[in-house]
């Protein structure tokens, strides 16, 4: 009996299986070996549409997130709030996103829809081109800090729940000199780290609004000057 020939694949094709791999196994699991075994395929036919891993990891980066969510209608703000909190909920979901390296600004056709439509956010404010690029960029790098910060975290509390108890806050009250970190011991002294779990998803979430917060009222300050 005649084996069939093989289906035809495109970079396409090897990028979801890349992208499959890492979903179930994480990042370190994906190789050009690996993805062509899953395939059924030779790892050198892989590289007749994928030059190398480096290549295959920067079209998984952009095959990561699905399409931005249609904005709001109305101001600046409100539409950028949505954008960040659905890049955030993005990277969350596959966490081995940020364990790609960062090569240039967006050129992948999935990063420039995102890229897109945080621009298109800003398209009623008196801000000149150069300046809406800028607070995109700032934007994305802050939500890119933020979740690199919630899966760290995340990924210590798995590995030791107790660090994130009311334990660090006795472990900083032995540790923090007021002489030598005054601000620092004055917190500690509040209670603020007095509480059974440090990594509670609705503070979690807290935070990022308030970090949000504070970065739009900078933009909104700059813009208000603008006018």
């Amino acid at each position: 009996m005649k084996r069939g020939r093989k289906p035809t694949i495109d970079a396409a094709d090897i990028t979801r299986a890349a992208i499959a791999i890492a979903d179930a196994e994480g990042l370190a699991a994906v190789s050009m070996a690996r993805v062509a075994q899953e395939m059924g395929n030779a790892t050198m036919a892989l590289y007749r549409h994928v030059k190398s891993k480096d290549e295959l990891l920067q079209l998984m980066a952009d095959a990561a997130f699905e399409d931005p969510p249609p904005l709001p209608d109305g101001e600046w703000r409100a539409r950028f709030e949505v954008w960040a909190k659905s890049l955030l909920a993005g990277i969350r979901k596959r966490p081995w996103f940020l364990q790609i390296p960062l090569n240039g600004p967006p050129s992948g056709p999935k990063s420039l829809l995102w890229f897109d439509s945080a621009l298109g956010a800003l398209d009623d404010t008196p801000l000149e081109p150069g300046e809406k690029v800028g607070v995109v960029m700032s934007l994305m790098t802050f939500v890119h800090g933020e979740a690199w910060l919630n899966v760290a975290l995340t990924q210590g509390f798995e590995k030791d729940p107790a660090q994130f108890s009311r334990e660090y806050g006795q472990r900083l009250r032995e540790v923090v000199d007021p002489r030598r970190m005054p601000a620092l011991a004055k917190i500690v002294a509040s209670g603020v780290f007095d509480v059974d779990d440090l990594l509670d998803a609705d503070d979690m979430a807290a935070e990022f609004d308030f970090g949000l917060h504070l970065f739009l009222e900078g933009v909104a300050a700059h813009i208000g000057g603008r006018r």
